[in-house]
């Protein structure tokens, strides 16, 4: 979902002056931590020599977002970005971007990656390079706590469950037999099940483990674990293969380190990065 094409080698002074300045507005990053030289840089076809400039939404919670006492750009994306930067000893820019827009501005080089939750589907393989995931997360049907009547997928027939008509969860209720009541997102169907209104809801699992650990059980409880899996990671334009190699590096550090298991139990209370 998100990519980014080269731009032109030789920047200006003034264009550098903008970036700086940009990067100031957007919640930037600029410390950078190990020696990657201005060669290594250049090499790795970036926007800017020595600066990783990323896309991200910033009103994306938990993922990207402004943390409501500082005003700083926060979240588990943010976070993952900052550690891969500074892992390759590069500063980093965040250019907040309306999702909607996100992946034009990366295939205009405007960016040289997105990080913002992107799912890899065979339908953005075949436009853009990813990196390892960093984030998997599998489908979960949730229910009142207690409630053992459903106990897998097919369980869901002649249930009433509550989901977003646009969401791939809707086509799964829908397959398995379910009555599905149209809401607009997870706050609605979560209203709807704590009233008792509809048997269940499925979603995806990281948005049930931010939603438990901002509120607690609140008496929801998953009653199944999907076969859907989905994974998130870096993309960048195909154009790009040494810097999506690079960060393929840096996150295998982070696995090994631990770092990205540390950032999952911040943000998720579990890891969730593989």
């Amino acid at each position: 979902m998100r990519r980014t094409r080269i731009l032109a080698a030789a920047v200006t002074t003034a264009a550098a002056l903008t970036m700086v300045l940009g990067a100031c507005s957007s919640g930037t990053s600029a410390t950078p931590a190990q020696g990657t030289t201005a060669a290594a840089s250049d090499d790795l076809g970036l926007v800017t020599a020595g600066a990783l400039t990323v896309a991200t939404e910033g009103t994306y919670r938990p993922f990207s977002y402004h943390d409501e006492s500082s005003g700083d750009l926060t979240g588990y994306d943010v976070d993952v970005t900052r550690a891969v930067a500074k892992k390759l000893g590069l500063k980093v820019v965040f250019q907040e971007t309306q999702w909607d827009a996100i992946f034009a501005g990366l295939d205009a080089g405007r960016f040289d990656v997105i990080g913002n939750q992107v799912s890899i589907t065979p339908e953005r393989e075949a436009k853009y390079l990813f990196s390892t995931p960093y984030t998997v997360s599998h489908g979960v049907v949730v229910v009142k706590e207690g409630d053992t009547s459903i106990t897998s997928v097919a369980d869901l027939q002649g249930k009433t469950t509550a989901q977003s008509l646009t969401s791939n969860w809707y086509q799964l209720a829908t397959d398995a037999g379910a009555d599905v009541q149209p809401v607009e997102g997870w706050a609605q169907a979560v209203a709807l099940l704590e009233q008792g209104r509809v048997d269940a809801t499925i979603n995806d699992q990281l948005t049930y483990l931010d939603y438990i650990k901002e509120n607690g059980q609140s008496g929801l409880a998953v009653a199944v674990t999907t076969d859907d899996v989905s994974k998130s990671a870096f993309a960048f334009t195909k154009s790009k293969p040494a810097l999506q190699e690079a960060v393929d590096g840096a996150l295998a550090e982070l696995a090994a380190d631990g770092t990205l298991t540390e950032l999952s139990q911040k943000y998720f209370g579990e890891d969730v990065s593989k």
